[in-house]
Order: C-alpha cells, then structure tokens, then sequence
C-alpha cells in the first residue's frame, strides 16, 4: 500500500450505501484497493451476492441487505459494520433514486418515496454513523453524494429529484457545523452525467429504443466540455480523496465532478 500516500485506507472500516452497483460499486472498489474494510448496505440481494468476486483490493468485504428507508436501518448497519470489522471510520451515503415524472404527473406516494430515499433515509443513516463515531472519539469522514441538480436542474422531469439533491446539500453544511466539535468532517459530491447499469436500465424501462438512448447521450454530451459522460471510478476516485486524510481541512464543501458541464 506504500503507493497510496495520503490516500493508504488500512485499518479503516466503512459503509457504503447502494454499493452493489453503479457509483457506489466504484466506491467500493476503490476503497478496498486503498485498503479499507467496507460493509456494503443495498436492496439487491442478488447484487450484493456476486460482488466479492468483482473486488480484488486488500481491504476486507462484508455484505448487508439494507433498505435506507427503514427506520432501524443505519443502526443495523452501523452494528454490522462495527461486528465485522471493530468500529466505523468513513460513511459513504450513495443510496439513491432518480424517477424522470414531470410534476403534473408525480403523486404524493412518489414524491415521498424520493425524499424517503434521496434525503430522509441519507439523514437518519448519517445519524447512526456520526453517534458511533463521537463514541468512538477518534473523528470520521461522511461522504454524502449529491447531484449537480442540487445547483442547477438539468432536464424536466426531476423535479423531485433536484429538490431532494438540494436538501442534501444543505444538510451537509448543517452537520458539517454539529459534527466538527467531533472531528468528524461532512463533504459532498455533486457527480454530472455518469453511465451506470442504473441509468440504462432506467432508460429502457421508460420505453427508450437503443438508438433513442444513444441519441439521448449523443445530446449530453455536446454539453460537457470534456466531451464524454463520467463513469463511476471518475466520482470514486474523489469519494476516496474525501474519506482519506487527504481532505483533512475540509468540511461542508461540495465537490462537482462534472466534465464542465455546470460551464455550459
């Protein structure tokens, strides 16, 4: 590990939210390659059973079903985490959902269910990881992943979305200013466009042909400066930075990781 420097992760236990997939599998990926244990929290049972064999870093893997949503569940998974591997030093908070409905077509249920996932359950997962790191007494690093739709909407048809990647921004400057007394730092990453096994499942589920979601990136695209969609390890590699000693003397800032699109 004498190549990762500020970024070396040994010894260090995590969480990481929605991790069998997407961005969050990235994260997982990377961390234990830097060396740090990770207890992965996702719905996808199937998911979560086939990841082990998809992680070739030294850090140690366990795996928990776990719906954000619940009540008991950051406490389930704070519990998990500190069984399996003696206490929790970093919380990545990744657990996400992004349904494209205009507001005159979005109820109530779903609405709520946005903010249940996005923000609420983000919350109370953050409380029980920030209570077991004060007990612990040595800080902690809290990566929650936002969206550059917490800064500017990015199409009609997230309008939920966005107002919940907006509470997220806002909490994490709240609980950077309760947390840091604590040692315990509170960042952000606002990811732009990223392709996901998410993303184009949710592209062909809203009834998109191959050829219309390849004209829909092709349009994306021309909007970003960089001249490509991100990938996962692309928002991975600054989730690593963020829960290292890298970023010691950040708190409550927000990361946009986005090729330039904000720019345009």
């Amino acid at each position: 590990m004498a190549g990762w420097g500020p970024f070396d992760l040994t010894g260090k236990s995590a969480i990481v939210t929605g991790g069998a997939m997407g961005i969050g599998f990235g994260i997982v990926r990377l961390l234990t390659e830097a060396g740090a244990n990770v207890l992965i929290g996702d719905v996808d049972e199937r998911g979560l059973g086939a990841i082990r064999e998809k992680l070739i870093g030294p850090g140690k893997v366990a795996t928990m079903r776990a719906d954000v949503t619940q009540a008991d569940t950051g406490d389930r998974l704070v519990d998990r985490c500190v069984e399996a591997f003696g206490g929790l030093d970093i919380l990545v908070n990744n657990a996400g959902i992004f349904p494209i409905v205009p507001m005159l077509q979005t109820s109530p249920e779903l609405f709520d269910r946005v903010y249940a996932v996005n923000l609420k359950g983000l919350a109370f997962v953050t409380k029980a990881a920030a209570a077991r790191m004060v007990a612990q007494g040595h800080g902690g690093k809290i990566v929650n992943i936002a969206s550059i739709d917490a800064l500017r909407p990015s199409m009609v048809g997230l309008a939920a979305y966005d107002a919940s990647k907006g509470g997220v921004l806002m909490l994490t400057k709240n609980l950077a200013l309760e947390f840091a007394p604590h040692g315990i730092q509170v960042n952000a990453i606002a990811p732009g466009g990223v392709t996901t096994e998410g993303t184009v499942k949710l592209m062909a589920g809203m009834g998109f042909t191959p050829e219309q979601q390849e004209q829909m990136t092709k349009a994306s695209v021309a909007r970003i400066p960089l001249g490509r969609m991100g990938i996962p390890d692309d928002i991975a590699k600054v989730a690593l930075f963020l829960a290292s000693s890298g970023s010691d003397y950040m708190t409550g800032d927000i990361v946009v990781v986005d090729g330039g699109m904000l720019l345009t």
